[in-house]
């Protein structure tokens, strides 16, 4: 049995990329919303943003170190923990928007959605890489 790398190269310099191109395509969001509805509005789409690229980086670390270390059931419980605290961070980070600032809500969630646009266009870029198709 050969031993594979665990991640390629290729895979490597995609998952360290996504974080800037979230934090981009945000930020050129932050310009257009700032722009086209108030400053205020662009702030929160940025945050969004910064909020998403945050939580993609986290979420990398913790199933990197899941697929790393050999001791997998000692590890569940510190992942699980993990992302219960990301989760409660996420449902704090929304209820205060909504409390405080009702009107910006859709300005976050767009910068805080940005990553499904990335991921997608990532994807796509992969795909056309592929050079045999499987019949």
């Amino acid at each position: 049995m050969t031993n594979q790398p665990l991640f390629l190269q290729e895979d490597i310099k995609i998952l360290r990329r996504i974080p800037k191109e979230i934090l981009l395509l945000s930020l050129i969001g932050a310009f257009i919303a700032a722009f086209l509805f108030n400053i205020l509005t662009g702030l929160f789409v940025l945050a969004g943003g910064i909020f998403s690229a945050t939580s993609f980086v986290w979420i990398k670390h913790s199933l990197s170190k899941f697929l790393l270390f050999n001791n997998k059931k000692k590890l569940v419980g510190s992942i699980l923990g993990s992302y219960l605290l990301r989760l409660l961070l996420i449902i704090t980070a929304f209820s205060i928007i909504i409390i405080f600032f009702s009107k910006e809500v859709f300005a976050f969630i767009a910068g805080f959605s940005t990553i499904i646009l990335v991921l997608l266009a990532e994807a796509i870029i992969a795909l056309s890489r592929i050079k045999k198709w499987k019949n």
